[in-house]
């Protein structure tokens, strides 16, 4: 069976989990096809990345006026369906997101996303994220390309379902993947009771490599990290004001920033006014090898979240017998359990953060390790990459 996969941009720093998904589906005998808008350019750390864009095919590569072409040969070709779908792309840009004009060229787009999947014999597409990834692949198949899915991470597509017609592109879907319980929660509010069944959890997971890597014993340093892009919604502000509270109380502590993004300058700006320069670190963009060094380097992971779907590096964590220090958010407790393989505290509570963070640091090394361990344990049973290729190989096979 060959499947499409489409992402609005691959293969990306942060989107490692959506490689593995592919290659783990690989090895269920799928034939894969990666096709992406953009990602032709982006700096890449790992070499499987860059092995990656090798196989992927980017609508975008030529810029928009290439895709007039690809327009005019599947307006031709059917012009009723075209008319058709144009007036579904034109329905989609009210009330959205983005405004209409955006969807003329979604249009465009799904019209070379078409031609490809015909090209190539493409029996299913799947899109990551319910955004304008989905809408492309949802119009391809209302111009006559076959059936689509896709699988909704959050918290965009739950911050804002109307205005990215989340219902219609699940009422359209052949079926629709939630990473967590709670996002399928959210999916339930957004169609109607009768298109329930075509959401399942099909949750993201982990080699095998990552899992059987020999234990390493949590370090004497009482160092914790934060691993994530720079932005609002990870909370890093929030755990900078954490880490001037535990400085002010005489606490001993190192915690290292593993990331970039838009909010560095905000984020050194702060650490500058609170005097935090020797115990705060940033590393910038690293590779996955470089993650992991600087996970197993922690006594824990701290992600003080304001808005997720189900935080993949906290999969990592755990998987390295790491305890997890992060918020009541989303599909997080369903992972993390308070006292047996982390800390759990209200998300935007600086006190409560500091007061875990405090507690994690002054743990005995034997607590530690139980912690890990049982985070260990937690991962492997819920996030095995090819137990969760498994099951999503047997939904597009069922699709066909």
């Amino acid at each position: 069976m060959r499947i499409a996969y489409f992402i609005n941009q691959y293969p990306k720093v942060s989107h490692s989990f959506i490689r593995r998904e592919i290659l783990a589906l690989e090895r269920q005998g799928l034939e894969i096809r990666r096709i992406a808008l953009r990602g032709w350019d982006a700096e890449l750390q790992d070499d499987e990345d860059l092995e990656e864009r090798s196989k992927t095919r980017y609508v975008l590569q030529g810029g928009v006026k290439a895709l007039l072409r690809p327009v005019w040969q599947v307006l031709r070709a059917q012009p009723k369906r075209f008319f058709s779908t144009l007036c579904l792309a034109l329905r989609l840009g009210r009330r959205a997101d983005r405004p209409w004009p955006y969807h003329l060229v979604y249009l465009a787009e799904a019209c070379q996303l078409l031609l490809w999947l015909q090209e190539d014999g493409v029996s299913h597409v799947h899109a990551h994220f319910g955004t304008n990834s989905t809408e492309v692949v949802m119009l391809a198949s209302a111009l006559g390309g076959p059936a689509y899915s896709f699988t909704v991470h959050g918290p965009e597509e739950f911050d804002k379902p109307q205005f990215l017609h989340v219902g219609e592109k699940v009422r359209h879907a052949a079926f629709v993947n939630a990473v967590s319980s709670y996002g399928r929660s959210q999916l339930f509010r957004w169609v109607a009771h009768e298109h329930w069944d075509k959401v399942r959890v099909v949750h993201c997971g982990l080699e095998r490599s990552f899992h059987d890597v020999p234990a390493v014993a949590a370090p004497a340093a009482p160092r914790l990290v934060c691993v994530g892009r720079l932005c609002e919604q990870k909370g890093q502000l929030l755990l900078l004001e954490a880490a001037r509270l535990l400085a002010a109380q005489g606490v001993a502590f190192e915690l290292v920033l593993a990331g970039d993004g838009e909010m560095r300058a905000q984020l050194e700006a702060l650490i500058a006014r609170h005097g935090l320069q020797a115990q705060v670190r940033i590393t910038g963009w690293i590779s996955s090898a470089q993650v992991r060094e600087e996970i197993l380097a922690a006594r824990a992971l701290v992600l003080p979240s304001f808005a997720e779907g189900l935080p993949v590096v906290i999969m990592e964590a755990m998987a390295l017998r790491r305890p997890v220090l992060t918020t009541y958010v989303a599909g997080i407790p369903e992972l993390v359990r308070p006292g047996e393989n982390g800390w759990l505290f209200p998300a935007g509570a600086v006190q409560e953060l500091a007061a875990a963070m405090a507690d994690c640091l002054a743990q005995p090394p034997e607590v530690l390790q139980r912690m890990g361990e049982a985070a260990y344990q937690r991962v492997l049973e819920r996030h095995d990459i090819d137990t969760e290729a498994a099951r999503l190989a047997g939904y597009f096979r069922a699709s066909a």
